[in-house]
């Protein structure tokens, strides 16, 4: 009996020891973005067990208005390729915009040119590792908000007014990070989609390929965060819209298969402000709301940036 419970022992050590090795090797892929030319061609069998290595979304299409290309670097040293897009005319102001994971600037330019219609310079980088910016890590969210402060500063050496704030899913969480982390003061924000906390966010993204949540979220989480020195369960963007106290709108998708509700709402019922939105789009999911519902994005967006206080309807 004693040698069976042994063996047995050895057999549950060995598993658990094999199963932490395959979602390190996972957590590792998932957190790293590679250039074409650096992808190689793996064994299907290896991708699935060990993590497939992800290719950077290229920067192709470009603001429908003039642009100065700008390279930013942040306080650990990374550099950063963005552009700045002057308004045609006096500006309302200038509006941040972080794009999400595994996008790039290009990914938002749609957005980009709405918001320059209304008025408004506008700032933008890709975030570390995604686009043409350095990096291959992306801690989504974590290290990134080191990029909004960068962005952030770069504005105010430039001595601009009405600095305001757009992100959507990793870009709206990384954002509140910097919010809370930096003590950063926004005229307003607009929030898309973003996730509760990094172990919501994985479970998102284990929903949508159809694998159980649990326990798999927790351990991807903890590995992600171990291998590139912080404690990823910490990472709560719900925590840090406790920070913010101007006006929001903060928007959803009914069908987003990635951020609940749930997150949605505990985000909304933390902000300070006495000023926010909570604005619901019954035919999107996780995707551009603008490009989906354009006529209703633009609807409640437009009234919200012109007005100072932001807008009730």
């Amino acid at each position: 009996m004693k040698k069976f419970l042994r063996i047995a022992a050895y057999t549950l050590f060995f598993i658990f020891v094999l199963f932490n090795i395959l979602v390190a090797s996972q957590a590792y892929y998932l957190t790293h973005f590679y250039y074409a030319n650096e992808i190689k061609q793996r064994p299907a069998w290896r991708e699935i067990l060990l993590g497939k290595q992800n290719a950077r979304k290229d920067v192709k299409e470009q603001p429908a208005f003039p642009f100065e290309n700008i390279t930013l670097t942040t306080s650990d040293n990374v550099k950063l390729q963005g552009w700045y897009v002057k308004a045609d005319s006096t500006p309302r102001g200038t509006l941040l915009m972080f794009h999400g994971h595994a996008s790039s600037r290009s990914g938002i330019v749609n957005e980009i040119n709405a918001f320059h219609k209304m008025g408004w310079n506008i700032c933008t980088v890709d975030f570390r590792a995604h686009g043409t910016s350095e990096g291959n890590v992306s801690t989504v969210g974590f290290y990134e908000s080191k990029d909004v402060k960068a962005v952030y500063d770069y504005i105010e050496k430039k001595k601009e007014k009405n600095v305001a704030i757009w992100g959507i899913s990793m870009g709206a969480a990384t954002a509140l990070k910097a919010i809370h982390d930096y003590d950063l003061k926004p005229s307003k924000l607009i929030l898309e989609m973003p996730f509760g906390s990094l172990v919501d966010a994985v479970e998102g993204r284990l929903h949508i390929m159809n694998v159980p949540r649990e326990p798999l979220a927790t351990f991807l989480t903890f590995w992600g965060g171990a291998e590139q020195g912080f404690w990823a369960f910490d990472l709560k963007p719900t925590e840090y819209a406790k920070k913010v106290n101007c006006p929001v709108l903060l928007q959803w998708g009914i069908n987003d298969p990635r951020v609940s509700e749930k997150e949605t709402h505990e985000i909304f019922k933390n902000l300070q402000s006495q000023d926010k939105l909570l604005i619901k789009y019954a035919n999107s999911g996780h995707e551009s709301l603008h490009d989906k519902e354009t006529e209703k994005w633009l609807q409640v967006v437009t009234p919200f940036m012109d007005s100072p206080k932001g807008m009730k309807p």
